[in-house]
């Protein structure tokens, strides 16, 4: 898992990435009420903005930490926001990216890194 300092993770297997928001940043959020997913197959770059979410404590954006396309989105999500409350890095994760730039990877956190930018 890669981190960014916008608390957003990234899990990568192969060219696919999977993206959430960290467990710090569900917290610091509260209980999300609404959020508002990307469509399939718009291409983003690293630091675009992909997700909207509202919560009881505030609304925020949610950036895509590598460019790519978008080739999933966690449909359950919309059913119930509550997967993204009770498992943020696991089962509530947001969307899928193609990379299109590997070598972006080097930009983020390592999970230690991000540990000691939230402690």
């Amino acid at each position: 898992m890669y981190f960014t300092d916008s608390h957003e993770w990234i899990s990568v297997e192969g060219d696919l990435g999977k993206v959430g928001i960290t467990a710090y940043a569900g917290r610091e959020l509260g209980e999300v009420v609404y959020l508002q997913l990307p469509d399939i197959g718009r291409r983003v770059k690293a630091g675009e903005e992909v997700v909207i979410l509202e919560s009881t404590k505030a609304a925020a954006d949610i950036y895509a930490p590598v460019s790519g396309e978008i080739v999933a989105v966690n449909e359950a999500l919309r059913q119930s926001a509550d997967i993204l409350n009770e498992s943020p890095e696991d089962r509530g994760w947001l969307f899928q990216i193609r990379l299109s730039n590997v070598k972006e990877l080097d930009q983020l956190m390592t999970q230690s890194s991000y540990q000691k930018l939230v402690t």
